[in-house]
């Protein structure tokens, strides 16, 4: 196998990872869900194809995650690594922990089935299990997103030091995975100062639309 397959399968599973992650929301999927808000049982119960649609697209794309760090590891770690091992154990654990945690929201599923047939009195707590299926998401999702942004910072170190990728795309690498992660921590100490995080996020997109199409089409662009 040549460094150019493993190349070219990280630029697809960086286009993957993008285009699952806003399909699974169209289908209903929330990566930060609104926790103040009172759980929507009712639409989950009444389209549960469309909840199973959304899970199953997230959980793809978390598999994808794991794929990425091991085909960047296997087409770039021989130039650094130390920068290939941070990568490669930051964002599989990223992965991992996602898709650990997707089993509990799996069963949001059954809590609305049982919401839509329980008695007024009784809805209250099948709306204090969303709760906390959701706060332990959110929790989970925090920390994956210290993992990614520590994973992106190490690939774009090693993309800009060995001139790799073009630079500014490198150096974009960087600057957004530094603001993402500082957003990360600002939102987890306070959950609604989110402005950090959402300019991070944006940097963080268009980096891995940029990152993820010059490596679909290394063989051509180098």
């Amino acid at each position: 196998m040549t460094v150019e397959v493993p190349i070219v399968l990280s630029g697809l599973l960086f286009w993957l990872i993008i285009i699952t992650n806003i399909a699974s929301n169209q289908f209903g999927y929330q990566t930060v869900s609104n926790l103040d808000a009172e759980a929507n049982l009712e639409a989950i119960h009444n389209n549960p194809g469309k909840f199973r649609t959304g899970y199953v697209l997230i959980v793809i794309e978390h598999i994808c995650i794991i794929l990425l760090a091991v085909t960047l590891f296997v087409a770039f770690s021989q130039y650094n690594m130390i920068l290939g091992v941070v990568w490669l154990i930051s964002r599989t654990a990223e992965g991992l922990i996602q898709i650990f945690n997707k089993k509990n929201y799996w069963k949001l599923l059954t809590i609305a089935r049982q919401y839509a047939g329980a008695s007024d009195a009784d809805k209250n707590k099948f709306v204090d299990l969303r709760l906390r299926i959701l706060e332990s998401k959110r929790s989970n999702f925090a920390v994956a997103q210290l993992l990614f942004s520590l994973g992106t910072l190490a690939y774009s170190i090693l993309f800009v030091t060995y001139s790799l990728v073009p630079a500014i795309i490198g150096w974009s690498g960087i600057v957004a995975s530094i603001l993402y992660g500082l957003g990360n921590l600002m939102t987890m100490a306070k959950p609604n100062f989110k402005v950090v995080w959402n300019i991070g996020g944006l940097f963080i997109l268009l980096f891995e639309i940029a990152l993820g199409t010059w490596l679909l089409f290394y063989p051509i662009v180098s």
